[in-house]
């Protein structure tokens, strides 16, 4: 979500809405959020996570530890998930590494009953050292390239198919 959609003061019932339409459950959707949206009206950005949460719909803060971090966001918003930078993850593995930072965000997550998912892991090494930090979910290159939404879809079908073929 960016911030110029979170200025719409009926983004919670665009939410719905769009929700309705699909056939989602309230559960399957997490909206992910940068702390950008937060830097501006943080009391307005805190009502309608709020409105979210009410909902049902989960919320990850992405990109953590780019910009203008604050460990008071992580206190004060209903976050459901903080998805560490991949700036973070790219010389995890190293001597002198970023591996103390991802570690103290993962133990923070942890006692607050959050997620934590590493973005851009590249190499099993990186998949490794986040394993042994407790990092709980890892995405990137490693896992898969960067789908389009044709082939996402693609993905969807052929996995309902399955699911519905008679044997």
């Amino acid at each position: 979500m960016s911030p110029v959609q979170f200025r719409s003061h009926t983004l919670a019932m665009k939410v719905v809405g769009a929700l309705a339409a699909s056939g989602l459950p309230v559960s399957g959707l997490e909206l992910e959020i940068t702390e950008a949206v937060l830097i501006r009206d943080d009391e307005a950005a805190l009502a309608i996570l709020h409105q979210f949460r009410a909902l049902g719909v989960r919320i990850a803060l992405d990109d953590f530890g780019t910009g203008y971090s604050s460990l008071s966001y992580l206190h004060r918003f209903p976050f459901d998930k903080i998805k560490i930078d991949r700036r973070f993850i790219n010389d995890i593995a190293k001597p002198n590494g970023s591996s103390f930072i991802v570690q103290a965000v993962v133990n923070i997550a942890s006692a607050r009953s959050m997620t934590t998912t590493a973005e851009g892991v590249e190499t099993e090494q990186q998949q490794v050292s986040l394993r042994k930090l407790g990092c709980t979910e890892m995405q990137g290159h490693l896992f898969s390239p960067a789908k389009s939404a044709a082939e996402i879809r693609q993905l969807f079908f052929a996995r309902r198919d399955k699911r519905t073929a008679v044997p």
